[in-house]
């Protein structure tokens, strides 16, 4: 359940975090602190450098949310931080320009086309002869294979995070040689860009029990393939570190070592004025204020590629009534968490009104206000009044000696994220919602998403490609990973094959998803979106190729080779 992938992952608002939509390059400014006058947020900002004007050797180290026990970038349980972890140690086949451009990455392959033949869509590959997993396998035609196979959902027994795209394939077969791929799609595929983005798993990798627990605990560090090579992986005390592969046969890495560490957002501003990290996410004013005094930092701010959401799980006797769950998002007033979020920033954007297209994205219609979402305290009392739930004497409401009552946890420490929170909690109680708050580590974050240890939850969608309507499934369908509401149904199922999979061009497709998006959220009610948001990172002066990962959105986007992420000379 990645939008190619779409992974979650801690945020701003309850604490989320990312769980995997277009621009241009900018440098990046000093600027920030608190103020609410207009701040320019750029499309991209993450200082790009051509590897002439870096330098060989240094280290980096980067903060990052959690070093998650899950480290299958596909399966359902990983987190935006997987992925962006398995970004450098895992084959990057293909790169990304900021503005959504996917480009085959030649250190993996020598040749990549897509045609049509006899009326379905066919890409052919040739895979650079050098290209070989740690292990000592040639990457080759299997690879695909076993990448398609595992995340097409012919056997439901693979903990898919999605099958979009891989669902439309019909064969992946081998060519002139084991280097030649060639996959067949099962008609005219309208996003044939798709598949593969996110990488590809060794072959190795091919029953459900090695896809779902072999990677829990444990990267297989000789499953990778890359520039640099895992050397250590410590989930207890949350640090990962990475140096150069020997094994590597493209561009040599310019940094000698890469660590990341887990830590919360105190921890994090702490460690950068430390110097104990050299990149840091501040995403409020408070947190830039901390760190933009410290000798040689640079804040870079752009515009972010996710979404913060709130998620209510249907499965949850107290939320199973579709009108609570509406009661509950029609009590948000979604103006003043934004108020919160971004005080100070001087930042501002038009309604996020979809979970499948961004408001600067051709083919964008705000889907939540079709569908009637509205701050209105009276209709939120009055749906909760049909639901059979009675305001009791402290204003809570009670149904059959039982009170309702929804458990909010918060993963963070962050005082923004706290007032986030209060807001949230004052809003429900206005309309007699008892939320309660469950401040918790960052740690916990992914264990307690998966195995739903929450009754309402704020995420962030992260998106790692502009293909947000090819991934319509992966956020509506009822087998969905990403669909941690449990609101979804067979004949929503359906109606997504029939309505929107059946179109053969992308903008028949996203017109078609556009259309469908409010018909479903009135069916369901189970997530609506907030805000989307600006990334802004402060970093280390002359750290340049910021943010190379899927789901990091300096670079909007973008992919970078991780080979050449370096402090300039």
């Amino acid at each position: 359940m990645k939008k190619q992938h779409k992974l979650w992952g801690v945020v701003a608002l309850g604490g989320a975090l990312a769980i995997a939509i277009s621009g241009c390059s900018a440098s990046g400014s000093t600027g920030g602190g608190s103020t609410d006058k207009p701040v320019a947020t750029k499309t991209a900002d993450y200082n790009p450098q051509p590897r002439e004007n870096l330098k060989q050797g240094g280290e980096a180290h980067f903060w990052i949310n959690e070093i998650p026990a899950q480290m299958n970038p596909f399966n359902g349980d990983g987190t935006a931080d997987t992925s962006r972890l398995a970004t450098w140690y895992m084959p990057q086949v293909f790169l990304m320009d900021p503005d959504g451009t996917v480009k085959p990455n030649p250190a993996y392959l020598d040749k990549w086309d897509i045609g049509t033949k006899d009326g379905k869509t066919v890409i052919t590959m040739k895979v650079n002869d050098k290209a070989v997993w740690n292990d000592g396998t040639p990457i080759d035609w299997t690879a695909f294979e076993t990448t398609w196979k595992d995340n097409n959902g012919s056997n439901p027994d693979f903990k898919a995070s999605a099958t979009d795209g891989y669902k439309d394939i019909e064969s992946v077969t081998k060519g002139a040689s084991a280097k030649d791929v060639i996959v067949t799609f099962d008609r005219e595929f309208a996003w044939p860009k798709m598949p593969f983005l996110t990488g590809i798993l060794h072959p190795a990798v091919n029953t459900p029990a090695l896809y779902n627990d072999a990677f829990n605990g444990n990267p297989h560090p000789e499953w990778g393939a890359g520039p640099y090579k895992l050397s250590n992986f410590d989930v207890n005390g949350q640090k990962v570190t990475l140096t150069p592969n020997e094994k590597w046969w493209g561009d040599k890495p310019l940094l000698d070592k890469v660590t990341f560490t887990g830590m919360d957002r105190a921890a994090s501003l702490n460690a950068f004025k430390n110097g104990e990290v050299d990149q840091v996410e501040t995403s409020s004013a408070d947190a830039i204020n901390q760190v933009k005094n410290v000798k040689g930092a640079v804040v870079y701010r752009a515009q972010q590629t996710a979404k913060t959401i709130i998620q209510l799980d249907s499965t949850k006797p107290q939320l199973k009534d579709i009108k609570v769950r509406q009661a509950f998002f029609q009590a948000i007033n979604i103006e003043q968490q934004k108020k919160i979020a971004w005080n100070g920033l001087g930042y501002s954007e038009p309604a996020a009104g979809s979970l499948i297209v961004y408001p600067f994205q051709k083919g964008y219609t705000d889907s939540f206000k079709a569908a009637g979402l509205a701050f209105d305290v009276a209709a939120a009392k009055k749906l909760l009044d049909e639901a059979g739930w009675k305001a009791g004497s402290d204003g809570i409401r009670e149904k059959d000696g039982v009170k309702l009552t929804v458990t909010y946890p918060v993963f963070s420490d962050s005082p923004v994220q706290a007032a986030l929170a209060k807001a949230l909690q004052q809003q429900e109680k206005a309309v007699g919602i008892d939320l309660k708050i469950d401040t918790r580590s960052p740690a916990n974050f992914s264990n307690d998403v998966s195995t739903k240890n929450w009754d309402a939850l704020a995420m962030r969608f992260t998106d790692s490609d502009p293909f947000g309507p090819a991934w319509f499934c992966q956020m509506y369908c009822s087998d969905s990973n990403l669909n941690l509401s449990s609101t979804s149904t067979k004949a929503i199922d359906a109606k997504i094959k029939s309505d929107v999979e059946s179109q053969t061009t992308s903008d028949a497709w996203t017109t078609a998803a556009m259309k469908l998006e409010p018909q479903i959220i009135k069916e369901t009610w189970g997530v609506i979106p907030l805000y989307n948001g600006p990334e802004i990172i402060t970093a280390k002066k002359g750290l340049a190729n910021l943010t190379p990962e899927t789901y990091v959105g300096l670079d909007l986007f973008g992919v970078q080779p991780v080979e050449n992420v370096g402090w300039q000379k």
